[in-house]
């Protein structure tokens, strides 16, 4: 088993006020047990710092995501236990602040940072691009991406489980994309402007998305934030070789799992050992999530 017994004390002595973290699926399929893990460390974490949790939902994909999702999400949540602290009404939908979007871009615009980009998915091939349109001038009109330019610098955050990151995002992944040939948002850039809107100080995350970490430290600090949050990337459940679970797949759908009679605090536990955080058979309800982490 992983040793978690201090990341709720250690969250205390980084921040100098208890945390705001969220939890923030993407309505592209039903949640399934690596969910059930972000929801453990989220809740539990934020439960044993003192600290409150948002719920998001993350729907800036138009066209992967759907309604009876984001609904068959709310119910999971609700009957596996895990209860936001902001409540439901309203519900954070990202496809409802298009407008707070284009004034973060409109910033990056006035600091010269934005380029149109025509490149296709197929053309940038690989995680890194390589700048083809920084310096073509396109206009910014529909058909075209739009790309933020990124300093030579690096990027550095304090990780409760991998330390210190230090990350060179113009290296790693090059300009990163905001807004897509379609005009919807980039993950990348919707998240890290609701991070800042909303002042999250804790971002829990699986350890998939700890590459990601440097790009939004850029888009963070180029929009004036001072200070970044503090990073926990979480063991993740995999299928099978490596392989992570998937909505898209089925893999372990909680849905499934509460059709077929199992307990809610039996679905946590499930989820929960195979992260290492408790013995296998061990049922876990979620109002006590927090006392695995010191809480």
């Amino acid at each position: 088993m992983i040793d978690t017994a201090d990341l709720g004390p250690a969250v205390g002595r980084q921040l100098s006020r208890p945390p705001i973290t969220r939890f923030a699926p993407s309505p592209t399929g039903y949640l399934h047990l690596g969910h059930v893990v972000n929801a453990i460390f989220v809740w539990g974490v934020a439960r044993a710092a003192g600290g409150r949790v948002q719920l998001r939902i993350e729907d800036h994909d138009r066209v992967r995501c759907r309604p009876g999702f984001e609904s068959a999400c709310l119910e999971d949540l609700a009957w596996l236990g895990f209860v936001p602290d902001d409540g439901l009404t309203p519900l954070y939908r990202q496809q409802d602040h298009n407008r707070r979007y284009a004034r973060a871009l409109a910033r990056l615009v006035a600091l010269d940072r934005v380029y149109a980009c025509a490149c296709s998915r197929r053309e940038v091939g690989g995680e890194r691009y390589d700048g083809l349109c920084r310096d073509r001038a396109l206009r910014h009109s529909a058909g075209h991406g739009l790309r933020v330019r990124l300093d030579e610098r690096s990027e550095t955050a304090l990780d409760l489980r991998h330390g210190t990151l230090t990350q060179r995002p113009a290296e790693q992944c090059g300009d990163v994309l905001v807004k897509d040939r379609d005009g919807q948002w980039s993950y990348q850039f919707a998240v890290t402007v609701d991070d800042l809107d909303q002042e999250i100080s804790l971002v829990i995350r699986g350890e998939d998305l700890i590459e990601s970490t440097g790009r939004q430290l850029a888009i963070a600090r180029l929009l004036g934030r001072r200070e970044p949050p503090l990073f926990l990337h979480h063991p993740m459940i995999f299928a099978s070789q490596g392989v992570k679970l998937s909505k898209s797949a089925g893999h372990a759908g909680v849905c499934a799992l509460r059709n077929a009679g199992v307990r809610p605090e039996a679905v946590v536990g499930r989820a929960a050992a195979a992260v290492g955080l408790v013995p296998p058979d061990t049922p876990v309800p979620a109002r006590e999530v927090h006392r695995l982490f010191g809480g």
